[in-house]
């Protein structure tokens, strides 16, 4: 019998094809709601204002409309979104974990690099408006707050074991942007064995296309992409079986 072999496509049905292999796998997992912590990423003046940091960098430079659809973006989508978790989150006593971006120094050495030109640029760093996070989210007494060097959470923080420490298993993402420090946080914390939720209705990129990407990688193999609505009602009828059947 003569091997045929058949050269590599780029076509959308092998692509299809090629993610239909990972349907085979079971990937699920059950939300704990105690053990569930919400992670809100870097909504920070820096990089989710269009007044300040990033945006008024492009304000200056007369490029408004290169940030058109992340300001948009997060402020017609993520930052109601993230207000309504946050809400949730608090009335049911759950836990809130805040992570930043910045550097801690004024000549912001403690970054990488690439990073310490962007922040330099961005003026974000510890004690400059600029790298607080907005006053829409502003954190409350009591929830934590992790400033990290690195675009992921938790090369340069003591996440991992705050999570740990806490006993959180299943952390459910939300912040900008989507493609860089909430996916990259999200891929590492799933590599540790956390269970890993995408809110994609709290997260936002610099176009559509960035944000889908990692939206369809992400659910193949790594964790769950989720909209608000659905990880809320998961967390309300698991906190309802919980409680038990009423008593009148």
């Amino acid at each position: 019998m003569r091997r045929v072999s058949v050269p590599f496509s780029n076509s959308d049905a092998m692509q299809e094809s090629f993610q239909d292999h990972f349907a085979q796998f079971d990937f699920g997992f059950t939300l704990t709601a105690s053990k569930t912590a919400l992670m809100i990423i870097d909504m920070q003046y820096a990089s989710a204002s269009r007044d300040m940091g990033m945006g008024r960098r492009l304000n200056l430079r007369g490029q408004d409309e290169l940030g058109r659809y992340r300001f948009d973006r997060i402020e017609k989508t993520c930052v109601p979104t993230i207000q309504r978790l946050l809400q949730f989150f608090r009335a049911h006593g759950l836990r809130i974990i805040y992570l930043t971006i910045g550097s801690n120094l004024s000549d912001y050495m403690d970054m990488p690099q690439t990073l310490r030109e962007v922040a330099r640029a961005n003026n974000n760093r510890k004690g400059e408006r600029e790298h607080e996070i907005l006053d829409a989210l502003k954190p409350q007494s009591g929830e934590i707050i992790l400033n990290k060097t690195t675009t992921g959470g938790f090369a340069s923080t003591s996440l991992d074991s705050t999570l740990r420490t806490f006993g959180l298993h299943t952390l459910a993402f939300c912040g900008v942007s989507t493609d860089q420090c909430v996916e990259s946080t999200a891929r590492v914390a799933a590599d540790l064995g956390y269970n890993c939720i995408i809110v994609e209705d709290g997260c936002g990129a610099s176009s559509s296309e960035l944000h889908d990407a990692t939206m369809k990688s992400f659910r193949r193999i790594l964790g769950r992409v989720s909209s608000s609505v659905t990880l809320m009602n998961e967390i309300s009828a698991q906190v309802l079986l919980q409680s038990g059947p009423r008593k009148d």
